[in-house]
């Protein structure tokens, strides 16, 4: 709508609220405000009016501030430990460094609001400015009380270094994405290290746009301790009872546990299974064979329904073979491989001291390769007290397998 008609019906301007559920407790924690005009007897969403440039910064900042005094005196008369999400324009923000909107707030405590109940929603990606000056203005914020939430990551060119300079309290996951029930491998790998990065600066995971049951899971499996999203509450003019979803969320994630508990049944009688082939293969060719070249040759034939890589390493990750690997007219042998050292991989080291106290071979967790590409496994056996065997295990093998994929 045209932005005049904003500015000309500030009196038809109000905050719609949206909830947001805890994972832990299946029950409201907070609300975020979105503002809406009433038009020709419609409510009319305002974030188009809120991203146009064309409209001057004063104006956008009024009808903002509008919102959030409305929502403000709503928003106190519940639950004393209920969050009130606020979204704000980091441009703008920096405008004045933040001064008006911290009045505002400092305003409403004096009226009896308790500033750790506000969550100041960011968009990083937007900012345009000098992310230093951004970062203490939020870590002045934070000496009040008032919590730093990132939006929309994973929708655009979200920056993790700057997110990470940033220290958000809170993580806000778009899942729009995920609206396909077989999303981009990459996708799920990015998505996968702002979980990381969330544990590392101590951040919690919203989960946001959660459309259908397949989002949530997605967002409950991936570290998602709040969810938000029109499959849970489309916003409203009112706010709901705190325990309106709490049975369909309880019952939704006993299914999701029942599944994971499952697959991880499956994966580990997969694991004895694929232990088991390795230890007979191994005392069928180890006195047979002078080296490990030979021996891993050997072990190719057996394993080429399945495998498409093998080597040996000792404990520092050093390779005592060189590699064995499958192509489409069958193995070929590479020696350039020997010596080369893989202890800078991610949980090589911690992967092989697993081995070394349980003396079991395992799966590793699915990841893609770096030469094919595809996503794989790697089995991964103790030889003895130095040397460890490993084995990447095809996509197609992994497809066939009911719980490898």
């Amino acid at each position: 709508m045209d932005p005049l008609d904003v500015l000309t019906n500030l009196e038809q301007v109000e905050p719609f609220y949206q909830a947001i559920f805890s994972a832990d407790e299946q029950k409201v924690i907070g609300y975020e405000v979105l503002g809406r005009i009433k038009f020709n007897g419609e409510w009319i969403s305002l974030g188009s009016f809120f991203q146009d440039e064309s409209v001057p910064e004063e104006y956008r900042i009024e009808v903002d501030d509008d919102i959030v005094k409305k929502a403000i005196q709503e928003i106190k008369q519940l639950d004393e430990d209920i969050l009130i999400f606020i979204n704000r324009d980091p441009n703008l923000l920096m405008i004045d460094n933040g001064e008006s909107f911290l009045n505002l707030l400092l305003n409403e405590k004096e009226k009896g609001l308790d500033l750790e109940r506000v969550v100041i929603e960011i968009t990083e990606h937007n900012f345009t400015g000098d992310i230093e000056q951004l970062k203490h203005l939020l870590t002045y914020y934070r000496t009040y009380g008032i919590k730093i939430a990132v939006d929309n990551i994973g929708k655009e060119s979200s920056n993790l270094d700057r997110i990470g300079l940033l220290s958000p309290n809170i993580l806000k996951i778009d899942l729009q994405p995920l609206k396909k029930a077989t999303p981009s491998q990459t996708y799920l790998d990015v998505l996968y290290s702002i979980s990381l990065l969330a544990r590392k600066i101590g951040a919690t995971l919203l989960y946001e746009d959660i459309e259908a049951n397949f989002q949530l899971k997605h967002a409950w499996k991936n570290g998602g301790r709040y969810y938000q999203g029109f499959y849970l509450h489309h916003p409203s003019r009112t706010f709901i009872d705190r325990d309106f979803l709490k049975e369909r969320l309880k019952d939704e994630f006993q299914h999701f546990i029942y599944y994971e508990k499952k697959k991880l049944e499956i994966l580990y009688k997969k694991s004895e299974e694929f232990h088991t082939l390795i230890q007979q293969l191994i005392n069928k060719y180890k006195k047979a064979t002078k080296d490990y070249n030979e021996f891993i040759t050997l072990l190719a034939e057996d394993l080429s329904h399945c495998s498409f890589r093998i080597y040996v390493c000792d404990e520092n990750g050093f390779q005592q073979s060189g590699n064995i690997f499958k192509k489409e007219n069958g193995w070929v042998f590479q020696p350039e491989y020997y010596m080369k050292n893989w202890s800078w991989r991610p949980y090589f080291l911690e992967n092989i001291m697993r081995m070394r106290v349980n003396k079991k071979g395992f799966f590793s967790d699915l990841y893609s390769d770096i030469e094919t590409g595809e996503t794989i496994r790697t089995f991964s056996y103790p030889l003895n007290e130095r040397h460890y065997l490993f084995i990447d295990l095809s996509y197609s093998y992994l497809f066939e397998q009911d719980g490898l994929l």
